[in-house]
């Protein structure tokens, strides 16, 4: 028990100094918002534009990936979580609210000449029984695999939805945020990752599954299939500044943002939803 006492004080001192707070509840107005890092260069700018609009109110966004932002949720280091992955079974006493759907991007150098990869090589690739492009209509070099860490709701979806129980090659290079992904990616003309199709930018190529390109049209006409929600956690069913934070993201202003941005907002349209 004094070990983890100790450990708790320890987390409580680093936490205070700039990740998450140790009682973000005695503070009426500021959250604390974590969690996944997929999320969270979005969740900058919503939460700038909800402190334009609130001059009193202090929104600090931090990331930490998915299961970190779960846990801070439980312990009340945070007020608002964010998972870019399903909740597990363990963790569906939270309170979750779905603020938008991201498509899971294979990403690869703009001047790789594979175009399209079946959802069998992306898994065989990233297994590593496939270790050149030169059987994918590629160069013949080898493939360097790029991928997020253990934890995190980008690696957590695309363990699910492509590898299922393969495991990820031990010989992959793994990050800690899609950022960095990204930008091995964009500097190796070998190399392959994923990350979330709203930060996909000039300086990677994001290759169809399949024969279907990664867009809002074919995520929401449901043929593109890596597909993964972008998740709001909260202890309780949120009200005060929680519940107005969060309504500013669901409003229509921020759910346009999200459209150009590259993510497919949650509340479209029903004459532009294309499934029921």
């Amino acid at each position: 028990m004094n070990r983890l006492k100790i450990i708790s004080v320890g987390l409580c001192l680093i936490l205070s100094l700039g990740f998450f707070s140790c009682r973000p509840g005695r503070s009426g107005h500021s959250l604390v918002v974590a969690g996944s890092t997929s999320i969270q260069p979005f969740a900058d700018k919503w939460a700038e534009l909800f402190m334009e609009k609130n001059h009193q109110v202090v929104v600090d966004v931090q990331g930490g990936g998915s299961s970190a932002g779960i846990q801070a949720v439980r312990t009340g280091a945070a007020h608002i979580g964010m998972s870019s992955r399903e909740l597990k079974d363990e963790e569906k006493e939270l309170y979750q609210i779905e603020i938008c759907r991201d498509g899971l991007a294979i990403i690869v150098h703009p001047t790789n000449t594979v175009e399209t990869l079946t959802l069998e090589q992306v898994k065989s690739i990233f297994a590593g029984e496939i270790t050149t492009w030169n059987p994918l209509n590629g160069h013949d070099r080898a493939i360097t695999v790029v991928v997020r860490e253990e934890g995190s709701g980008t690696r957590g979806a695309f363990q699910e939805l492509v590898m299922g129980k393969t495991r990820i090659t031990k010989k992959a290079i793994v990050q800690d945020s899609n950022g960095t992904v990204r930008e091995i990616v964009s500097r190796d003309p070998n190399a392959i990752g994923f990350i979330s199709l709203g930060l996909v930018d000039k300086s990677v190529k994001a290759v169809a599954l399949n024969g279907v390109k990664p867009t809002e049209e074919t995520i929401l006409e449901k043929k593109y299939k890596l597909v993964r929600p972008f998740l709001f956690l909260t202890k309780e069913p949120p009200e005060g500044l929680i519940k107005e934070f969060i309504d500013f993201v669901l409003s229509k202003e921020i759910q346009d943002l999200m459209e150009k941005e590259g993510l497919v907002p949650i509340s479209l349209p029903k004459e532009r939803e294309g499934v029921s």
